[in-house]
């Protein structure tokens, strides 16, 4: 190697530091915005894990809070309710995810074919998904009413039973009955995604395909879902967020209850720290739930950005 070579200028051997550096004009224009994105996430984030270090009784002030390390993390993972909440929060997540992606997966294979009314019933299916969660919520509490709901005036008048079901003060019913309120808002939005990657399959490898003989499950397995699978893997990882998040819904229908049975992570954190003024201990298990959504984040935006790491610059 002889010593004209030319070493690399320290702006690139930084990198991420070159490239803001070479557009440090252009970050002028965004500064006004990522000072406001500061001060509304970056701080209420690193207040929030401030003070899970900080045991907060009720009975103090929050300037005379005392601080006890990570004891609230410990408090808050060894807890029995901790351990239901968690149970709940998977099968509530897991449950309404699956549903909402299979239905809304299901109705876009059905609105991609060509159909008289196709356009209006696009219309009817996305109802659910522009109506407003706290409207919706009050809407399905009236629906399983005990005593004035509609499905249980329904189910004695046909005689499937002898009084009114109870959807929402039953131990047994009330997850279920969340999960289908659940399902019910959120499948446009699948339905919405996967309609969009349908379009973008070729029509003349599915028609190549049908000359070929294929059958449709077998076109659609081998043809279809390649293209969409990214698609699939960002609706699924959305919705999945989405529901770990989900609070309207569990809170205005069940506030938890009966008994702690429809209790999930972010309704059990409200309850703590607007309910028995724990803010400290709230705020640990706040943390914890942010850590489980950035992971999912981490695998969102690899999702997003999958190849662009192969990409010519």
């Amino acid at each position: 190697m002889t010593g004209s070579a030319v070493s690399p200028s320290p702006a690139r051997r930084l990198g991420l530091f070159a490239r803001i550096y070479r557009h440090r004009a252009d970050y002028l224009y965004v500064l006004p915005a990522i000072f406001v994105m500061l001060m509304v996430i970056a701080y209420p984030i690193y207040y929030t894990i401030y003070l899970s270090f900080f045991n907060t009784p009720p009975n103090l002030a929050l300037e005379d809070k005392i601080f006890v390390g990570v004891d609230n993390y410990s408090r808050v993972l060894m807890s029995d309710s901790f351990h239901e909440a968690t149970w709940n929060t998977l099968v509530w997540t897991f449950w309404s995810t699956f549903f909402a992606f299979v239905l809304g997966f299901g109705a876009a294979i059905g609105l991609n074919r060509v159909f008289p009314g196709r356009g209006l019933l696009r219309g009817v299916l996305l109802i659910p998904y522009v109506i407003s969660a706290v409207a919706a919520s009050y809407l399905w509490r009236w629906i399983f009413h005990s005593d004035f709901g509609v499905i249980g005036a329904i189910t004695v008048a046909t005689g499937l039973t002898d009084r009114p079901i109870n959807f929402l003060d039953n131990t047994q019913y009330v997850m279920a009955s969340l999960i289908v309120v659940n399902v019910w808002k959120e499948f446009p939005f699948a339905m919405i995604m996967m309609l969009a990657g349908l379009q973008t399959v070729p029509d003349q490898l599915l028609r190549a395909a049908r000359v070929d003989g294929a059958g449709a499950w077998s076109r659609f397995w081998h043809i279809t879902v390649p293209h969409v699978r990214s698609v699939m893997l960002v609706t699924v990882l959305l919705l999945l967020v989405t529901n770990l998040n989900s609070f309207t819904i569990p809170y205005i229908m069940t506030g938890g209850g009966p008994a702690g049975a429809s209790e999930i992570w972010i309704t059990h954190i409200y309850q703590i720290a607007f309910g028995r003024i724990r803010f400290g201990l709230a705020s640990a298990y706040s943390v914890i739930l942010f850590i489980v959504m950035m992971a999912l984040g981490y695998f969102y935006v690899r999702a997003l950005t999958h190849g662009d790491d192969k990409a010519p610059r």
